[in-house]
């Protein structure tokens, strides 16, 4: 008897296996394709990952026991914080979600209350297994909204032709929905207008919640009402392209398991979900007493329970957030990680702090990652029929601009290269229609005419850049 089934059985096998090949190591070189620089917070998510898939081969009794290493990144904006935990979250396929701390409040005040927090990971976790699901099962409802869609348009043939009432042979039956089915397949029929019966609610549903954070309740309510109110079927006049995507999605609908999908989505939330929680600097700090940021350590005393371990009422079931790993981040220039309140401290253990930028990785992240904004550019343009080619002057001189414009104004890190590379390329983006077939080549000579007039006024690069 393997006493550690129990809980491989919950996570799928093709997952379990992803992590077990994703060394520490491996982590950090895949993390490394996208992200320049910041090798110690990437050493920390790499580690606490892996502790996930180390916990699955732990004794039953010692398991839940083993609770995960939060992690606090401290840095300044355009860093990288985000990118790091969004980028972890997908190479295991984990369920995933950000959220700003800032954006919450305590319970008694107006707003969202932190228990949405799990909800909408639930909610992001059974639309990620149910799309999963529908890929397992796309080829058995395609071939089932095409049989429908033939047997329509057969029906139709027959009255064109006055058979209504005569009884064909299969073999001529075979032989005709074949021919349709050949049409449909090779699109010949694909703007052919057909009537369809659709399904839809017997009386619409009305229900509006006012007030803010109370979306949720509006959500369940509708959901709740939808299933309780009959539905009518209703003709509908389409073409035979739009006739089968309708179909289509009626038959995976009706295929796909829900009860399956939400017990699988659940597990996986449990045992892999991961929040990041940006922000976090701004609920910091100790409370006066009054004023606007009077609820600020009441969402922190909210999120404590979220974070320790408890369970979640969300309207696909109860969810324990005790395995759940917590990403937090922050700037904490005016505050700092000691101004929260000492248990939620307690509750990360790991803080990381992350490097500002240099020009050397502004260099870098130009060039190296896989996803690096100059070859967006480049392949942006070439749908145009235009070629750029950045030299590497060009990119040392867009390099050294954003370091200047960071260090002139605020410190928005990355982010900067994004507003400075939007204005070197915004007259070839403008003209790109015209310029088909054409090869531009962007120095630094262009790059410093395209951004002179900025440059020239500090007022007006804060506006700008």
């Amino acid at each position: 008897m393997n006493v550690l089934r129990p809980l491989r059985d919950s996570i799928e096998e093709d997952e379990e296996k992803k992590i077990e090949c994703l060394t520490p190591q491996k982590i950090v070189q895949e993390l490394d394709r996208y992200i320049i620089g910041q090798k110690n917070a990437k050493r920390c998510v790499a580690i606490a990952l892996r502790n996930r898939w180390r916990r699955m081969f732990v004794p039953p009794e010692m398991r839940d026991e083993i609770m995960p290493k939060n992690i606090i990144m401290i840095g300044p904006t355009g860093v990288g914080k985000t990118e790091i935990a969004r980028r972890l979250a997908k190479l295991v396929n984990a369920p995933f979600i950000k959220v700003e701390a800032s954006k919450f409040t305590e319970v008694g005040y107006v707003g969202r209350d932190v228990d949405s927090i799990i909800r909408d990971l639930t909610e992001v976790t059974v639309n990620m297994v149910k799309e999963e699901e529908k890929k397992k099962i796309e080829k058995k409802a395609q071939e089932s909204a095409l049989n429908r869609l033939v047997d329509i348009l057969l029906n139709n043939r027959r009255r064109e032709r006055g058979e209504v009432h005569e009884v064909s042979s299969h073999k001529i039956d075979r032989e005709r929905r074949e021919e349709i089915k050949r049409d449909i397949l090779e699109n010949k029929m694909k703007d052919k207008i057909i009537e369809i019966d659709t399904s839809v609610p017997a009386f619409p549903i009305g229900i509006e919640v006012f007030g803010i954070g109370m979306e949720e309740m509006e959500r369940t309510l509708k959901d709740m009402f939808s299933n309780i109110i009959p539905r009518k079927s209703k003709k509908k006049l389409v073409k035979v392209s739009e006739a089968y995507n309708i179909f289509y999605e009626e038959e995976l609908n009706k295929m796909i398991d829900m009860e399956k999908v939400t017990k699988i989505a659940i597990k996986r939330v449990e045992n892999t979900g991961i929040v990041f929680i940006d922000e976090l600097d701004k609920i910091a700090g100790r409370e006066s007493g009054h004023g606007p940021d009077v609820s600020r350590e009441g969402v922190q005393r909210d999120l404590l329970p979220i974070i320790e371990g408890t369970t979640v009422m969300t309207k696909y079931g109860m969810v324990r957030t005790d395995h759940i790993l917590f990403i937090s981040a922050g700037a904490f220039h005016v505050s700092k990680p000691s101004d929260l309140i000492p248990e939620l401290q307690g509750r990360f253990p790991i803080r990381v702090e992350l490097s500002p930028l240099t020009r050397e990785d502004f260099v870098r992240i130009l060039k190296e990652p896989e996803n690096a904004l100059i070859k967006q550019y480049v392949e942006l343009l070439k749908t145009e029929g235009v070629h750029i080619k950045f030299t590497d002057d060009a990119i040392d001189s867009i390099a050294r601009i954003a370091e200047i414009v960071n260090e002139r104004t605020e410190n928005i890190g990355a982010r900067r290269l994004h507003t400075i590379l939007e204005k070197v390329v915004e007259e070839i983006s403008f003209y790109a229609p015209d310029l088909k077939d054409r090869e531009i080549i962007i120095d630094a000579k262009y790059v410093e005419e395209r951004l002179e007039e900025v440059l020239k006024t500090e007022d007006l690069s804060k506006y700008i850049l």
